[in-house]
């Protein structure tokens, strides 16, 4: 381009052309420097140090590979010169941010030294293989950082090296085999260690898919050899996670049992990080293994406490016997017993010195008694009344107590009687009195038909654990001559007892007749209080009573209503345990249903009574959903789904949710319940495991946008499914916006999930936002008795009880507590014709996953005893370095503390110590022999 007017035109002279030319040269000799990858650094810039080291390796290595032939140079000057590079090599550190100085300086005689290994041919001289033993390994080390990732080179050379070792120990020559200690894997570092590690996963890998089995160890020896050598060097450094990972990479778990550098100081880290690798194992067989190898190690120890949490996990209850009996500490088992009591485990000790309070504790028959003191010493005994919840006289539009001051009659809804009585039931759970039921009847005549069934039925929640008090009070409502009161009372015989054990089975005994019986409300009522009543006890004379309901195949327009709900208590009763009566019983039953039937309301329930029978069992389905799927109705793609995600509850298993994605995927206006239980599907897969968790919450702001009516009307179910009793901030500000969604349903779903995720925690700010739908919604009587359930859920039992399914630091889950909330949720799916309408007593099956949030800690007597805790934010610690702390943010409490979803307590005193490794619920504790109590100086 021509300079413009006001530029000056370059001059060119002899001077800017020598000027050029100079540059030339030091540019060409930058790029001469730049082509040749061998010269690491100027030398000048070297000091004196590193330039002597750099000689002194550049010798060895020329002496090495005689690179001049002299003749003197014999095999054994080699194998001295290569002692001084393995020593170089061995003794280097390095930093963070640069290369030990010696691989830095050998790098460049990498390729040479390659080609001399590849000169040394077969012999029989022990020096010579000596010598290319100890070259291989050299190599090894060097390839870590110049060879090719794909061709493994570095663990190539240590497979060759260790067979010239091997050979080198059959010929037994004494000059050679005394430095083959130094074959010793650990001396050449950690860093080292680890690439191999790596190589070594591929390598298997490689030889699986070339066809060798996985199961034969002859195919692998070469490498499992390396194997044990590394595993215990790691575990022994401290890197558990990585031996761990090791092991899994080359299906050979179960070695880890075999290590004797496992004890009593490491395999709690061991253990642990087994436990959460399960979480990651799509594979039934490999999620069974590690949990394995968790259970078998903490059993070695001898901690039965944490083998027992292990099992459970597993599903497996046949070990509770074994380890109760192996256990000889009573403090110990007293711990189990509270473990299993927790977890509705329906188990009788036998053949111990504490039989009767071993099962006494496994039976819940204190539980009352405890959560009662825990009131007691909360200050919160007082009866509270629904207007105390409702609070209507902080609404801006005015409440009922404004109409009242105008003079005009009050009108008593049924409707609005009908969520009182809910609200007064959850508020007052547990406490023994209230201020609408226990005084007098009048209350339960303000109601009619269904609406005195619950108000009868909600005695039972009132009483909750507290059997005997309770059945004194229900008695005479049993023979009442009204048949909804009788039902009612019949109902609440089975809240009340609902996870506890009375030797007595007064429920049993009551309920017995009435599922018999000719009355149909009272074979509803009947099934559904001994399905409360028995959840997760796997009862077989509960089961022979219920049987014969499903199988009843009269056309009333009743049957199918009693079917369903009998099929749902058999579920709960028999929840995760898979039985095959019972599964066979409601399957055929389902095929044997006429279409008519089939589109009953409620036929849904049968499936997920089905469903439940597998909950978390995983692959055990598979035959169930093969007969569910030849049923020829729009039910079978439901049930197929229900059963499905019910199986694989709590899994995170990632295959199953694409499939769930892929079935919300259609759209389609009608008939679409098979989307919403593929919704609901995805929080319960994911349920538990937090990477999940917070994918599925991606997913459900997609369905949200993208999907059709039926799709998104469940998406509010599913993120309360996800967060049950744990207010999250993001959630419950997602349901806030959907709760004045236009349709009806969604904004229904969205108030409902609201109080499910802040059940329990009295949350000030689900308070409000409820208060301010009741006032939004005041003219539509379905959302108003959405709003009191919610408001029942957020207040029940006064903020001391929670739903959450999850406990024991939430690694497991209560089959029963999940059954109960999923028939809530389930029954969301048509509020039109369950809670809306009469089938309402469903809620009362939340009281299966009622429980009290608290931790009490008490002496080797069961008495109280108050220490200090420290109660915080959990903190996840799985595979850290050293002793990280378990919670963050933690304030200290006296025992006994109320804790919540996501929290944690730890001891706060070296006082006392705990017989449980987590700190939940009823905690024993012992006095510490080693504690020395610190010295306080006399005041002078």
């Amino acid at each position: 381009m021509a300079p413009k007017s006001n530029e000056k035109p370059v001059e060119l002279t002899a001077e800017t052309e020598s000027k050029k030319a100079d540059d030339g040269k030091t540019n060409s000799k930058k790029s001469k420097k730049n082509d040749n990858p061998d010269i690491i650094e100027d030398d000048n810039a070297m000091s004196e140090e590193d330039r002597e080291l750099k000689e002194r390796l550049e010798t060895c290595v020329s002496t090495l590979i005689n690179e001049k032939s002299e003749a003197s140079v014999t095999t054994q000057i080699r194998l001295k010169a290569l002692d001084v590079i393995v020593t170089e090599l061995r003794s280097a550190t390095s930093s963070m941010t640069s290369v030990p100085k010696p691989l830095k300086f050998l790098r460049p005689k990498y390729e040479t030294l390659k080609e001399y290994y590849g000169t040394i041919g077969d012999t029989e001289e022990s020096e010579v293989v000596f010598l290319r033993a100890r070259l291989g390994d050299v190599l090894a080390v060097l390839a870590m950082t110049l060879g090719k990732h794909d061709e493994r080179e570095s663990l190539n050379f240590k497979l060759k090296g260790a067979k010239d070792y091997e050979s080198l120990a059959k010929m037994g020559d004494d000059t050679t085999t005394a430095t083959t200690d130094d074959n010793n894997l650990g001396s050449w570092g950690h860093e080292f260690i680890r690439s191999l590690a790596g190589e070594i996963g591929q390598e298997y890998n490689a030889r699986v898919l070339a066809g060798a089995d996985p199961d034969d160890d002859a195919a692998f020896a070469d490498l499992l050899g390396m194997v044990d050598v590394i595993v215990p060097f790691n575990v022994e450094h401290n890197a558990e996670a990585e031996a761990i990972d090791l092991l899994i990479e080359v299906q050979r778990l179960k070695n880890v049992l075999k290590l004797d550098s496992i004890d009593e100081k490491n395999y709690k880290r061991v253990c642990l990080y087994l436990i959460k690798t399960a979480d990651f194992m799509s594979d039934p067989d490999d999620y069974a293994e590690v949990l394995e190898a968790a259970y078998e190690l903490f059993h070695k120890q001898s901690q039965y406490f944490d083998a027992l949490r292990v099992a459970l996990r597993m599903g497996n209850e046949e070990a509770i016997p074994d380890l109760m009996s192996q256990c000889s500490d009573p403090l110990m088992k007293k711990q189990m017993c509270f473990l299993l009591a927790r977890h509705r485990i329906n188990f009788e000790v036998e053949g111990d010195d504490d039989e009767e309070e071993l099962n006494e504790i496994i039976g819940n028959e204190k539980l009352s008694e405890e959560f009662l003191k825990v009131a007691q010493d909360l200050d919160v005994t007082e009866a509270k009344t629904p207007e105390d919840i409702y609070k209507s006289h902080l609404a801006e539009t005015g409440g009922f107590s404004r109409r009242r001051e105008a003079g005009g009659a009050v009108v008593d809804s049924a409707r609005a009687n009908l969520a009182s009585t809910y609200v007064n039931a959850f508020v007052n759970a547990g406490f023994g009195h209230d201020k609408l039921m226990t005084p007098d009847n009048e209350w339960l005549y303000k109601n009619k038909d269904h609406g005195m069934m619950a108000a009868s039925a909600s005695l039972g929640l009132i009483q909750l654990w507290n059997v005997e008090e309770g059945l004194a009070q229900i008695d005479k409502f049993l023979y009442s001559s009204e048949e909804y009161v009788k039902a009612g009372a019949a109902l609440a015989v089975g809240i009340l007892s609902s996870g506890v054990r009375n030797d007595a089975d007064p429920t049993l005994a009551l309920l017995d007749e009435h599922i018999n019986g000719d009355s149909h409300i009272m074979k509803c009522a009947a099934c559904t209080g001994l399905g409360i009543a028995y959840a997760g006890s796997a009862r077989e004379d509960v089961m022979e009573l219920l049987l014969p309901l499903v199988e009843q195949d009269n056309s009333g327009p009743n049957t199918m209503l009693e079917v369903s709900l009998a099929g749902l208590a058999l579920g709960m009763i028999y929840v995760g345990k898979c039985d095959d009566a019972v599964g066979g019983t409601i399957v055929q039953r389902l095929m044997e249903a006429s279409d008519e039937e089939l589109d009953h309301s409620h036929a849904i329930f049968l499936c997920l009574g089905l469903g439940l029978l597998f909950l978390g069992r995983m692959e055990k389905a598979e035959a169930m959903l093969e007969a569910l799927r030849t049923i020829e109705h729009k039910i079978s793609k439901t049930a197929v789904i229900v059963l499905e995600t019910c199986a694989y509850a709590g899994s995170g298993n990632v295959l199953q949710v694409q499939e769930m994605l892929h079935q919300c995927s259609e759209h389609i206006e009608e008939d679409a319940q098979h989307q919403m239980a593929a919704v609901v599907g995805i929080s319960l897969i994911t349920m538990g495991e937090e990477v999940g968790s917070e994918m599925a919450l991606r997913s459900f702001e997609h369905l949200l946008h993208y999907c059709e009516l039926p799709v998104k009307r469940a998406v509010p179910l599913a993120l309360g499914v996800l967060n049950i009793s744990n207010p999250d901030f993001s959630v419950i500000d997602q349901l806030s916006r959907l709760s004045h969604d236009p349709d009806t349903e969604i904004s229904q779903n969205a108030i409902l999930a609201m109080g499910l995720t802040s059940a329990g925690t009295n949350n000030s700010r689900v308070a409000g936002l409820l208060r301010q739908l009741s006032e939004f919604y005041s003219k539509e009587a379905g959302h108003v008795f959405c709003v009191r359930i919610a408001q029942a859920m957020l207040h029940m039992g006064k903020g001391l009880m929670t739903l959450s399914p999850f406990h024991s630091d939430k690694m497991l889950t209560c089959g029963p507590a999940l059954g109960g909330v999923l028939t809530l949720i389930y029954s969301c799916f048509d509020l039109k014709s369950t809670l809306l309408d009469k089938s309402h007593y469903l809620i009362y099956y939340l009281t299966c996953a009622m429980n009290p949030r608290m931790l009490i800690t008490v002496n080797e007597d069961l008495s109280w005893r108050p220490v200090t805790v420290r109660v915080g934010q959990a903190v996840e610690t799985v595979g850290q370095a050293g002793k990280p702390k378990t919670i963050t943010g933690f304030q200290t409490h006296t025992t006994p503390v109320l804790i919540s979803s996501g929290e944690r307590a730890e001891l706060g005193t070296e006082e006392v110590l705990s017989v449980s490794s987590v700190l939940e619920g009823i905690v024993i504790v012992k006095d510490n022999p080693d504690y020395e109590a610190p010295e306080t100086d006399e005041k002078k």
